[in-house]
Protein backbone atom coordinates (compact mmCIF):
# COMPACT_ATOMS: atom_id res chain seq x y z
CA UNK A 1 0.00 0.00 0.00
CA UNK A 2 1.83 2.54 -1.51
CA UNK A 3 -0.36 4.89 -3.09
CA UNK A 4 -2.49 7.03 -1.02
CA UNK A 5 -5.82 8.87 -1.65
CA UNK A 6 -6.56 11.52 1.46
CA UNK A 7 -9.95 12.61 1.55
CA UNK A 8 -10.02 15.48 4.33
CA UNK A 9 -11.41 18.98 4.60
CA UNK A 10 -10.13 20.58 7.29
CA UNK A 11 -6.95 21.62 5.21
CA UNK A 12 -4.41 21.38 8.30
CA UNK A 13 -4.87 18.00 8.58
CA UNK A 14 -4.60 16.83 4.91
CA UNK A 15 -1.42 19.34 4.78
CA UNK A 16 -0.26 17.23 7.81
CA UNK A 17 -1.10 13.77 6.54
CA UNK A 18 0.27 14.62 3.23
CA UNK A 19 3.49 15.53 4.39
CA UNK A 20 3.83 12.39 6.86
CA UNK A 21 3.26 10.11 4.23
CA UNK A 22 5.68 11.79 1.67
CA UNK A 23 7.65 11.64 4.47
CA UNK A 24 7.63 8.27 5.06
CA UNK A 25 7.59 7.00 1.38
CA UNK A 26 4.33 6.82 0.43
CA UNK A 27 3.09 8.74 -2.66
CA UNK A 28 0.32 10.28 -2.13
CA UNK A 29 -1.77 10.32 -5.60
CA UNK A 30 -3.97 13.30 -4.16
CA UNK A 31 -5.41 14.68 -1.52
CA UNK A 32 -9.35 15.93 -1.86
CA UNK A 33 -11.94 17.43 0.03
CA UNK A 34 -15.63 16.17 -1.54
CA UNK A 35 -16.74 13.06 -2.07
CA UNK A 36 -17.35 13.95 -5.50
CA UNK A 37 -13.99 14.57 -6.48
CA UNK A 38 -12.58 11.85 -4.29
CA UNK A 39 -15.09 9.40 -6.66
CA UNK A 40 -13.41 10.92 -9.70
CA UNK A 41 -10.27 9.84 -8.32
CA UNK A 42 -11.45 6.22 -7.14
CA UNK A 43 -12.57 6.08 -10.40
CA UNK A 44 -9.18 6.86 -12.10
CA UNK A 45 -7.88 4.17 -9.97
CA UNK A 46 -4.08 3.91 -9.42
CA UNK A 47 -4.79 3.83 -5.40
CA UNK A 48 -3.60 1.29 -3.06
CA UNK A 49 -5.69 2.71 0.29
CA UNK A 50 -8.30 5.67 0.95
CA UNK A 51 -8.11 7.88 3.95
CA UNK A 52 -11.02 9.70 4.86
CA UNK A 53 -13.11 11.77 7.06
CA UNK A 54 -16.69 11.27 7.68
CA UNK A 55 -17.64 14.99 7.11
CA UNK A 56 -16.09 16.93 3.74
CA UNK A 57 -17.06 19.60 1.51
CA UNK A 58 -20.34 19.75 -0.71
CA UNK A 59 -22.58 16.90 -1.10
CA UNK A 60 -21.73 13.63 0.15
CA UNK A 61 -19.83 12.10 2.47
CA UNK A 62 -16.71 10.06 4.00
CA UNK A 63 -19.40 7.06 4.14
CA UNK A 64 -20.54 7.77 0.43
CA UNK A 65 -16.42 7.83 -0.61
CA UNK A 66 -15.88 3.79 1.15
CA UNK A 67 -18.61 2.65 -0.89
CA UNK A 68 -17.26 3.79 -4.08
CA UNK A 69 -13.92 2.47 -2.51
CA UNK A 70 -15.51 -0.63 -1.68
CA UNK A 71 -16.57 -1.22 -5.41
CA UNK A 72 -13.64 -0.70 -6.64
CA UNK A 73 -12.09 -2.87 -4.27
CA UNK A 74 -9.61 -0.55 -2.68
CA UNK A 75 -9.82 -0.81 1.25
CA UNK A 76 -10.73 2.27 3.15
CA UNK A 77 -9.72 3.75 6.67
CA UNK A 78 -11.31 6.44 8.45
CA UNK A 79 -9.74 8.92 9.62
CA UNK A 80 -12.06 11.16 11.96
CA UNK A 81 -13.55 11.93 15.07
CA UNK A 82 -16.76 9.84 14.88
CA UNK A 83 -16.19 6.37 13.75
CA UNK A 84 -18.87 5.36 12.01
CA UNK A 85 -20.66 1.71 12.56
CA UNK A 86 -22.94 1.20 9.21
CA UNK A 87 -19.69 1.42 7.48
CA UNK A 88 -18.40 -1.94 9.31
CA UNK A 89 -19.64 -3.54 6.19
CA UNK A 90 -17.35 -1.47 3.63
CA UNK A 91 -14.51 0.06 5.55
CA UNK A 92 -11.44 -1.33 6.49
CA UNK A 93 -11.77 0.63 9.75
CA UNK A 94 -11.60 3.65 11.81
CA UNK A 95 -8.76 5.49 13.44
CA UNK A 96 -10.37 8.15 15.75
CA UNK A 97 -9.20 11.84 15.80
CA UNK A 98 -6.84 13.64 17.14
CA UNK A 99 -4.27 10.83 16.31
CA UNK A 100 -0.15 11.17 15.81
CA UNK A 101 1.62 10.84 12.85
CA UNK A 102 3.13 7.80 14.17
CA UNK A 103 -0.32 6.02 14.73
CA UNK A 104 -1.83 6.91 11.69
CA UNK A 105 1.43 5.18 9.82
CA UNK A 106 0.60 2.30 12.12
CA UNK A 107 -2.59 2.28 11.30
CA UNK A 108 -1.68 1.64 7.37
CA UNK A 109 0.70 -0.88 8.54
CA UNK A 110 -2.08 -3.23 10.52
CA UNK A 111 -5.05 -2.51 7.29
CA UNK A 112 -2.27 -3.85 4.98
CA UNK A 113 -1.06 -6.67 7.27
CA UNK A 114 -4.52 -7.40 7.46
CA UNK A 115 -5.56 -7.69 3.50
CA UNK A 116 -2.36 -9.84 3.34
CA UNK A 117 -3.59 -11.92 6.09
CA UNK A 118 -1.10 -11.49 8.46
CA UNK A 119 -1.42 -10.33 12.30
CA UNK A 120 -0.87 -6.21 12.60
CA UNK A 121 2.67 -5.94 15.17
CA UNK A 122 1.34 -2.80 16.85
CA UNK A 123 -2.22 -1.45 16.59
CA UNK A 124 -2.67 2.48 18.07
CA UNK A 125 -5.35 2.75 21.04
CA UNK A 126 -7.24 5.21 18.83
CA UNK A 127 -7.34 2.40 15.63
CA UNK A 128 -10.73 0.21 15.54
CA UNK A 129 -10.66 -2.30 12.66
CA UNK A 130 -13.96 -3.49 11.73
CA UNK A 131 -14.34 -7.22 11.14
CA UNK A 132 -12.87 -8.13 14.85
Amino acid sequence: MRRILVVEDDALVAFDNEYGLNDAGFTVVATVDTAEDAGQRIAEGGIDLVLADVSLRGEGTGIDVARLAFAAGIPLLFVTGQCPAEARGFAAGCLAKPYSRADLLAAILAVEARKSGRKARRLPKALHLFGD
